[in-house]
């Protein structure tokens, strides 16, 4: 396990408790996003502009190394705080991950997950992480913790993934939106429509590879960069129309006949429901139109 992280760089390294039970571990980032980045230039020359820093008081820039942080207690008043003033009040947390409950995973709503974390076991504690790892898979429970990083002390979930355990950074209950109108109402569905929709998930079901999905936004602005490069026209994106569904059944069936031939296992789960919305339907052809996805 230790040789899987030899090359990566510690976020965080500590002690992981839970009762009398101790050990080292150490935290590796897990995923990040990607974009293009732009630098600014100015207009006229195309030279790459520099933010100043900028000394109201003495009317002159002045250089990073003469920056402190300052808390503003009052209007224009500001007391300097320096790092170590924050080292002399961070939480034992800073250096140690206490597990204050187990809960049953079903329970964690991944909208309160933010950032991912590999958890890997430091020298020494490779066998009560193998220990907590396997606790955990087989008993269907994540781990409630608490962390202080990046100034600030987090609650976190810990969880076993496919390897070892992951750790997220939670989000507490006053920062997550919780909206009266965010909600469905089921009445509103017909059994027909149901049955249809079923049969076109079931004709799109997959396994999940996220390798085979890509930012297609991405790649596109690398080509279009390339293009300026070389001199060459930028080719624009086509662009999709989208037209309004009137009969949702008739846009269900007609994207059932689009996915042709519909999987085997589909037509029987879907069984004599399918067959008898069918034979219900009317001989007369309905003109639909067909509804592409964006």
């Amino acid at each position: 396990m230790l040789e899987m992280y030899s090359m990566a760089v510690s976020i965080w390294k500590g002690h992981l408790t839970f009762g009398l039970v101790s050990f080292p571990v150490r935290l590796f980032t897990a995923a990040r996003s990607e974009s293009i980045s732009f630098n600014q230039l100015h207009k006229h020359d195309g030279s790459r502009v520099k933010q100043v820093l900028f000394c109201q008081a003495e009317d002159k820039p002045i250089s990073r190394d003469e920056i402190v942080k300052g808390y503003e207690y009052e209007k224009g008043k500001y007391v300097v705080i320096d790092d170590e003033d924050i080292k002399k009040v961070a939480p034992k947390t800073a250096r140690v991950m206490e597990i204050q409950e187990f809960v049953e995973s079903k329970q964690v709503d991944p909208v309160f997950l933010d950032s991912s974390y590999y958890m890997a076991p430091d020298e020494g504690g490779e066998k009560p992480y193998a220990l907590l790892f396997t606790a955990m898979k087989e008993t269907g429970r994540y781990a409630v913790a608490k962390i202080a990083m990046h100034s600030r002390e987090h609650v976190v979930i810990v969880r076993p993934g496919e390897r070892g355990m992951v750790l997220h950074t939670m989000y507490y209950a006053d920062e997550v939106r919780r909206t009266e109108e965010f909600r469905t109402d089921a009445d509103t569905v017909k059994e027909k429509e149901l049955a249809l929709a079923k049969m076109l998930v079931e004709s799109l079901a997959g396994d999940f590879e996220p390798e085979k999905y890509k930012d297609a936004y991405r790649e596109n602005l690398r080509t279009m960069i390339a293009a300026k490069i070389d001199g060459q026209k930028i080719v624009e994106t086509p662009q999709t129309t989208l037209a309004p569904v009137i009969d949702i059944m008739e846009a269900l069936r007609k994207s059932l006949e689009d996915r042709k031939p519909v999987k085997s296992a589909t037509v029987a789960m879907a069984g004599a429901e399918a067959d008898d919305i069918v034979s219900e339907e009317p001989k007369k052809k309905r003109s639909v139109r067909k509804v592409k996805s964006a």
